[in-house]
């Protein structure tokens, strides 16, 4: 039976932390083959780009600033999502034995073992198929559509993912809420004048009660181990680890030519 790396994070970060930890926990990637799993939280509300997007377009930065939501841009793909009251994953992977070379089918996969976690908790989920094509081209939220072989509920998306692939090593980290936004991404979205209705449902609305994080993530981490076959082994960061993590943090994720506009920022 293989082993994989399982991080949870003790605490909150702040957005530009979380992403620097990803990244860190992607560049460390190599042979031989290795797959780092990793739940986590966020210290308060933030809007995350997508890595092409471009943020005067798709966000109210102006109500960011003065309502206390961070704003960061991710190394992944996708569109807008809002981070706050959830669980994040992210996995990290060189194995392309146990993982397809291409995006399309590892992400499969990996929903595929989400959707299995959600099952321990009591959730019948399914895989989305194609979203109509005002999704594909517009400006809307993540969560206003499941994009296909998302995860969804009767229609409404319930995890919302992102990845980046570099030869033979990925990096997918997504979005699975646990209680509402309290109608944040509605206000920081600029998705005014397209069918941007959020088409959304917490891990809470789908079971009709409050539910315990620490409860949530234990479901995930047996339906992965389960689905995948595989025992987690706990990982730890040590100083060292969290310095270079600081470092990436820095140079990428507190650089305003990064966060408000990809071509300034600092090469990937």
């Amino acid at each position: 039976m293989k082993s994989w790396d399982l991080l949870i994070d003790p605490e909150p970060r702040r957005g530009a932390a979380n992403m620097a930890v990803d990244e860190y926990l992607f560049h460390g990637l190599g042979d031989p083959p290795r797959t780092i799993v990793r739940f986590y939280t966020w210290a308060r509300p933030t809007a995350s780009l997508g890595y092409s997007q471009i943020a005067d377009r798709v966000l109210d930065l102006d109500y960011c600033l003065n309502n206390g939501i961070d704003v960061i841009r991710r190394i992944t793909g996708g569109k807008l999502v809002l981070h706050w009251r959830e669980i994040t994953y992210s996995i990290a992977s060189s194995d392309t034995e146990r993982f397809s070379p291409t995006l399309a089918e590892s992400y499969r996969l990996i929903s595929a073992a989400i959707i299995r976690g959600l099952e321990k908790m009591g959730i019948r989920a399914r895989l989305a198929g194609t979203p109509p094509s005002s999704y594909s081209r517009g400006n809307m939220p993540c969560f206003a559509y499941p994009a296909r072989d998302e995860i969804e509920i009767d229609g409404r998306k319930i995890v919302g993912s992102a990845q980046k692939r570099v030869a033979g090593r990925f990096l997918q980290h997504g979005s699975i809420p646990l209680q509402d936004d309290e109608g944040i991404l509605g206000r920081i979205s600029l998705a005014k004048d397209e069918d941007s209705e959020l088409r959304r449902i917490s891990v809470s609305e789908a079971l009709g009660r409050e539910v315990d994080r620490e409860w949530a993530v234990n479901c995930l981490v047996q339906g992965m181990a389960e689905h995948f076959g595989v025992l987690f082994m706990p990982l730890t960061l040590g100083a060292a680890a969290e310095n270079a993590i600081r470092r990436i943090q820095e140079r990428r994720y507190e650089d305003e030519a990064w966060t408000l506009g990809r071509s300034a920022g600092p090469e990937y």
